[in-house]
């Protein structure tokens, strides 16, 4: 069995560039929403005459749809993430732009009859309002509030609610859907469905969850190694003692319209 150290090292040494999670094979796993969000993508897509996937992280949830429309673009802010979406994209001929997750849509105004996007870190209602065409649709799976809170607090102690400067506009991940509703109406838009489900994470080692906190680095801000091992330790010793550590992540489906549309 690997010790402590090595499965430190181990976390600490896997690449965190782009949204493949296929290392966590059998150290790490979590439940998906019974909606089945590549699905849908891949049904819309295929439908689709423009689409815009907005925070698309390295292309790899876009690049499963089986067919494009004859337009696809996609926006990404990181720019190792860049990269890779440019490469992985590149079958379909997508233009991949790097912007900042927060800024102004490079795009003409109504330039898309589909927007996506799967866990946005920030969400321009306004912005996904004014690239849609009148009889366009916004699809997309959000971070709801509480995401992997058990770890976040066992990690950092008690939190208090988070506390963000935002628009009437504009909502960050970890915002619960019915903030994420009144924002998205305030932008001129007409939400049709909404679905929400609380997911099981199962974490089976301590090198798994070294990496899932340096990949997704909003659950424990600024999280080092050096600077936790403490509480690392200290879960490492519970999960092998009495078994897995679970968590569970937050996500809620939105699908809305201009609210000038049809139907």
């Amino acid at each position: 069995m690997p010790t402590f150290e090595e499965l430190l090292e181990e976390g600490e040494a896997v690449p965190t560039a782009g949204w493949d999670f296929s290392w966590f094979a059998g150290r790490a796993s979590e439940q998906r929403p019974s909606w089945g969000y590549a699905g849908l993508l891949a049904e819309r897509m295929a439908k689709a005459s423009a689409g815009l996937d907005i925070q698309t992280g390295g292309g790899e949830v876009l690049a499963s749809v089986p067919v494009a429309p004859p337009v696809l673009a996609a926006t990404e802010s990181w720019p190792p993430n860049v990269a890779i979406a440019r490469r992985t994209l590149a079958r379909f001929d997508a233009a991949v732009v790097e912007i900042e997750d927060a800024a102004d849509l490079p795009f003409a105004d109504e330039s898309f009859d589909l927007v996506v996007s799967r866990h946005p870190v920030v969400t321009r209602w306004d912005e996904v309002r004014r690239v849609l065409r009148p009889d366009g649709v916004y699809l997309a799976q959000h971070v709801g509030s509480g995401t992997v809170r058990e770890l976040t607090e066992f990690m950092m102690g008690p939190q208090p609610p988070t506390s963000r400067p935002m628009s009437a506009t504009t909502t960050y991940s970890g915002t619960s859907p019915i903030t994420a509703v009144a924002a998205a109406e305030a932008a001129g838009l007409d939400v049709v469905d909404v679905r929400q489900e609380a997911l099981r994470m199962e974490f089976h080692d301590i090198a798994a969850v070294v990496h899932f906190l340096r990949k997704v680095i909003w659950i424990v801000p600024g999280f080092t190694v050096d600077h936790y091992r403490d509480r690392l330790a200290e879960l490492h010793s519970f999960i092998e003692h009495h078994g897995p550590f679970v968590a569970h992540s937050q996500r809620y489906l939105i699908e809305a319209r201009p609210a000038s549309s049809p139907g």
